[in-house]
């Protein structure tokens, strides 16, 4: 794995948000102010399945949509809102703007971002791109709308293997950014020459795989799930390696009675909703001696609740703003993965 030389930047990682219990009267009253507010602004929201799952069932009851970031994107850009309301971490938000420019778009908490995106300053990231310009540049969607403009493709975990499958048809060199682990499943996967941006998320980088190996013993008939940003040793394991999307398909579709999850654990709502007769596991993730023995849930993604998008609907000063230089510089590669896949449907 060749990994860029350039050192990324340390990532401060916030505590996880402590948001005051409520009883069912009042989270069903909270819920109705929000459903009222969300009409009164011709708003729809649109929520990750890592985000709290009051939020995820808000979404749908009020419409709106519940999906990886490869379908949040399709859904702002086909939706006829006024108001997006991104529940989720800021690059999702950043990129329901980049292709609603003409849409005002919403997050709970601006300051709910994401290490890959942090760990991959553009500054930094466009002189790594200019030492190697023979390379065709394709980042993660984990990335600020700075870092995209950069870039020739924008992919996101469901779509880069034919993506890069593709590219590699065209004989293209290709050098990656932010995620390491991501890109080395995919430079494995496809055997494309790829230079790699070395960042990883804090979430799934903390699966440990000595210790998985100890949950598959104590569960033998269990299938293991595991997103491609978890570290090789981890994905090595797994009899399922996909996107969000993919891994909650896998606990529908397999025979399978248990499943041991190594992604965020957000994702357990829809599967349960899916799934409701599978036994869910969450992998581990503690090292010797620590206190937690699965923490998989990334604290950007906790800034989103109930709480947050009331007050964000009430003040309505959590707004995303980019750009317009960058904006469409941004929305190339973008629209070119939404080409693509388009295209991948059409041929079935």
């Amino acid at each position: 794995m060749s990994t860029s030389p350039t050192p990324t930047p340390q990532v401060q990682v916030p505590p996880h948000p402590q948001w005051p219990a409520l009883t069912a009267d009042a989270k069903a009253q909270l819920t109705t102010r929000i459903k009222a507010l969300l009409a009164e602004q011709q708003a729809v929201l649109v929520a990750h399945y890592y985000t709290d799952a009051d939020l995820q069932s808000l979404a749908e009851e009020t419409g709106g949509c519940v999906a990886d970031s490869l379908e949040m994107a399709r859904f702002g850009a086909a939706s006829d809102a006024r108001t997006l309301v991104v529940c989720g971490v800021r690059f999702m938000g950043e990129t329901a703007k980049i292709l609603n420019p003409e849409k005002r778009v919403l997050m709970p908490d601006l300051k709910a971002t994401c290490s890959l995106d942090e760990g991959c300053p553009a500054d930094r990231f466009s002189a790594f791109c200019d030492a190697h310009p023979d390379h065709t540049v394709v980042v993660y969607a984990n990335t600020s709308a700075q870092v995209k403009a950069r870039a020739d493709w924008v992919v996101t975990s469901s779509i880069a293997l034919p993506i890069v499958k593709h590219l590699k048809a065209q004989g293209e060199k290709i050098l990656w950014a932010p995620d390491k682990h991501l890109g080395h499943y995919v430079e494995r996967m496809t055997g494309a020459d790829m230079l790699l941006w070395d960042g990883a998320c804090v979430v799934h980088e903390e699966f440990k795989s000595f210790a998985l190996e100890r949950v598959r013993r104590l569960h033998p008939t269990a299938a293991v799930l595991v997103h491609p940003e978890a570290p090789d040793a981890v994905v090595d394991q797994a009899d399922v390696v996909g996107s969000t999307t993919q891994l909650i398909r896998a606990v529908v579709d397999l025979p399978n009675q248990e499943f041991i999850v190594a992604t965020d654990a957000g994702i357990f709502w829809k599967m349960h909703q899916l799934a409701p007769h599978k036994t869910l596991i969450a992998a581990p993730t503690a090292g010797e001696g620590a206190t937690c023995e699965s923490c998989a849930h990334c604290p950007w993604m906790a800034m989103n609740a109930l709480q947050s998008l009331e007050q964000v609907l009430l003040r309505q000063d959590q707004e995303v703003h980019i750009e317009e230089s960058v904006r469409q510089r941004a929305v190339l590669p973008i629209q070119r993965m939404l080409d693509f896949a388009r295209a991948q449907a059409t041929r079935g």
